[in-house]
């Protein structure tokens, strides 16, 4: 298995060009929300703009961003999931041993996967029937969980496919800014201090509990990608969504109302790409020690 050179380039763009400019929109209205998540006051870096004043370029850049993040994410999870099951099939020769290892390895976020899609069907009114927490290989895939939920329109069904995603972002950035205080991350990023910025890892791991909620970050951040089936529902949202902003566009609407939305989620998304940041290099890091492993094992 060779790891694909793409991500490895994007990774490098997003620290060295996109996320120090995008993190220098961090606002004193982001620092309220950030207090808000953990214990102390952080000192971040002054800026000019506010996320209400801020352009809508820069708003869709961070967008963008955010998007790439979640890219990325998944393609750390997908090698990780691969890398990961390699140790144990090679102890035992067993598919199906590789499968449960990796089961185990990701069980927190399973849970909370599985929970995630189980409570957005309950609050939406749809039944659930079976719940699922054990490997399956599904032809080339394997499933480490499954919940069953009442059809219904896509709109519904959507939400219930990405409520895993949603519901694992929260818990992302929740652990990440509680205890890891990503937003110092963010801030030498912001600055430029991409060293400096690495150095955050090893020290948020000195406290004493670091070692459990680092693997929870893990765990969670890796599990919390929607399946394809969960995906299945939101392609008809997505294109009536696109259908939807090229005609506002064509009409040549008032711009104001998005620039007003996007500011309004500016400071969260923000809060997002820096807790994801520090869950990539985290992966980096956990990739690159399974990868040596991989070498070093007999195939």
């Amino acid at each position: 298995m060779k790891l694909s050179v793409l991500p490895t380039l994007l990774t490098s763009l997003l620290f060295s060009v996109l996320a120090p400019n995008l993190l220098n929109l961090t606002t004193p209205a982001v620092h309220g929300w950030l207090r808000a998540l953990q214990p102390g006051a952080v000192n971040l870096q002054t800026i000019t703009a506010t996320p209400a004043n801020a352009p809508l370029p820069s708003a869709l850049l961070a967008v963008g961003l955010f998007l790439i993040c979640l890219l990325l994410l998944a393609w750390f999870s997908r090698q990780i999931a691969l890398y990961l099951q390699f140790p144990v099939y090679a102890l035992t020769r067993s598919q199906d041993a590789a499968a449960v290892g990796l089961f185990l390895i990701f069980f927190p976020g399973v849970i909370v996967h599985e929970s995630a899609h189980w409570l957005a069907a309950r609050l939406m009114g749809l039944r659930t029937g079976a719940f699922r927490v054990w490997p399956r290989r599904q032809g080339k895939y394997i499933g480490l969980g499954s919940v069953s939920v009442q059809r219904s329109d896509p709109l519904r069904d959507s939400l219930v496919g990405i409520a895993p995603l949603l519901i694992g972002s929260a818990l992302v950035a929740l652990i990440g800014h509680r205890v890891f205080n990503v937003s110092i991350f963010g801030a030498e990023l912001a600055q430029g201090e991409y060293w400096r910025a690495l150095q955050v890892l090893p020290v948020a791991l000195t406290r004493a509990d670091a070692a459990i909620w680092a693997y929870l970050l893990f765990a969670i951040a890796n599990a919390m990608m929607p399946s394809a089936s969960d995906r299945e529902p939101l392609k008809p949202v997505l294109l009536y969504g696109l259908g939807v902003g090229l005609i506002y566009l064509l009409l040549r609407l008032p711009i104001a109302p998005v620039a007003a939305a996007l500011a309004f989620i500016m400071p969260g998304l923000q809060g997002l790409i820096a807790a994801f940041l520090f869950v990539i290099v985290l992966n980096f890091v956990v990739l690159s020690v399974l990868f040596l492993i991989r070498q070093l094992l007999p195939v």
